[in-house]
């Protein structure tokens, strides 16, 4: 038997009614619920999700390529490139240490050596002096002491400094023209002593800063240098083409060396390999320190003596110098023979300041100026020896072209010696010597100095001793004197 409870019609409507509220609470609460959970996970969630991924990559460095290298061609050393056309006279003096090269050097394969210690100390170069500035497109890379010759516009600024005149730079690139034009086919010049005379018209050339690189004189230069080293290599050293047992052979050597030390310096910091320049030169310079006699002098055919001939000596005393500042030796392997070169033009000079033949004051005192720049090349400019020199030659050094007092060979040391020495001397020198100087030049552009007592044996060494008289403005400066 069964109970069934029975309710009410009012009563199942309050319980239908708390059904549908707890129903309606129920979905409230759930999505309530989710809501909240909702919040909490996007507090945690959305930044990373929102948040800008960066990825970190590494890439390597590309691999170096490796591209061939050219080596520089190596062209024969007198062949010509294609250049355009030469300038004039005029031109030339202005742009020859600005312009590329009519000859194709070789570049250098071994490390330039530095100049010896003393190269930039006040002592002289050239033909006996020093000179700075500076100079472009390769010439940067020589020591200042040479630079100045190499700039035109220095040039001509320390040759107006000093006295000099537009026309003396009009004179020397005349005669440099005239040079080139009389070169023989192998690189010298004259049949009568070419070595000597190769060495004086190179010392012309260099004085005016013209290379092997130099766009008008460079084949001239360069096959100058190639002769003299040709000489040299056929006999072991000595420089002449005249026989050992000759008299006067020493003259061609001491010249010949003197240039060809001048070009050494030059072409080893331009960078210009020419085969067997650095033997040649250390040779040559080396048997002239050999042939120094214990007097301290040289003479002819380098013989022992017991004195000195101070006309070949000079030679050798300019080419030491010149071989000093090459680097090739150590700067003390000339200490001893310097000094007693000097020793013995001390015991050769005269009472009255003069430096003679031989020892002989009274013979040939023209080469008091050979004597003075001998002291001064050596640090010596400011000795009672080299200051009585020069009073000697402010007193005695007259210059009338056409007489025996206007011997070039004596003037080439005379412009050199006081032009160092400076201040009043100088000035009243250079007023003798160069206007009847410039005058005295050939329309072609040569000197001749015909008739002179011990003067200039022809044409061609009368017109390199007064181009390197007019180079004398800029190729060193002047150093040691009262100025």
């Amino acid at each position: 038997m069964s109970i069934h409870a029975h309710l009410s019609l009012e009563a199942q409507e309050r319980l239908n009614a708390q059904q549908r509220n707890s129903t309606i609470s129920s979905a409230i609460i759930a999505i309530l619920t989710i809501v909240v959970i909702a919040m909490v996970l996007s507090v945690f969630l959305l930044p990373s999700i929102l948040k800008e991924t960066v990825i970190i990559t590494y890439a390597p460095p590309p691999r170096p390529v490796d591209l061939p290298i050219k080596p520089n061609p190596v062209a024969n050393p007198l062949h010509r490139n294609p250049t355009p056309p030469a300038p004039s006279a005029t031109q030339t003096k202005v742009i020859v240490a600005h312009t590329l090269s009519t000859i194709s050097i070789p570049a250098p394969e071994v490390p330039v050596m530095a100049p010896s210690a003393d190269f930039g100390d006040g002592e002289y170069y050239g033909p006996g002096g020093d000179g700075d500035g500076i100079g472009d497109t390769g010439f940067e890379q020589i020591n200042p002491i040479l630079r100045a010759r190499c700039s035109a516009a220095d040039r001509m600024a320390r040759l107006l400094s000093e006295g000099g005149t537009p026309q003396c730079e009009d004179a020397v690139v005349k005669a440099l023209d005239w040079l080139q034009a009389t070169q023989k086919p192998d690189g010298s010049w004259t049949n009568d002593h070419p070595v000597a005379m190769t060495g004086l018209a190179l010392l012309a050339y260099l004085g005016h800063c013209e290379t092997p690189q130099s766009h008008e004189y460079g084949e001239t230069v360069l096959k100058g240098i190639t002769y003299l080293i040709d000489v040299g290599m056929k006999n072991d050293g000595r420089l002449s083409n005249k026989d050992a047992t000759s008299m006067q052979w020493v003259y061609d050597h001491g010249i010949a060396a003197y240039a060809l030390a001048e070009a050494h310096t030059f072409c080893k910091q331009l960078r210009i390999p020419i085969p067997h320049l650095d033997k040649v030169t250390k040779d040559s310079i080396d048997m002239i320190m050999q042939g120094q006699n214990d007097a301290g002098g040289w003479v002819y055919k380098f013989a022992s003596a017991n004195e000195g001939d101070n006309s070949v000596g000079f030679w050798q005393i300019q080419a030491m110098k010149a071989g000093k500042h090459t680097g090739l030796w150590p700067a003390i392997k000339f200490t001893k023979p310097s000094r007693a070169a000097l020793e013995w033009l001390e015991k050769a000079q005269g009472s009255n300041g003069a430096i003679g033949y031989r020892g002989d004051a009274n013979l040939s005192p023209g080469l008091t100026g050979g004597g003075v720049l001998a002291f001064q090349m050596w640090d010596k400019g400011n000795s009672n020896e080299a200051k009585r020199g020069i009073m000697y030659l402010a007193e005695n050094s007259e210059f009338e072209w056409g007489q025996e007092n206007s011997n070039l060979y004596y003037h080439y040391y005379n412009a050199q010696a006081m032009i160092n020495h400076g201040g009043k001397e100088w000035q009243d020198y250079n007023l003798r010597f160069r206007d009847s100087l410039l005058k005295a030049q050939n329309p072609d552009g040569s000197w001749a100095q015909a008739g002179i007592k011990h003067g200039p044996v022809n044409v061609h060494m009368a017109t390199c001793l007064s181009t390197l008289m007019l180079e004398v403005y800029y190729r060193f400066l002047p150093g040691t004197g009262g100025k």
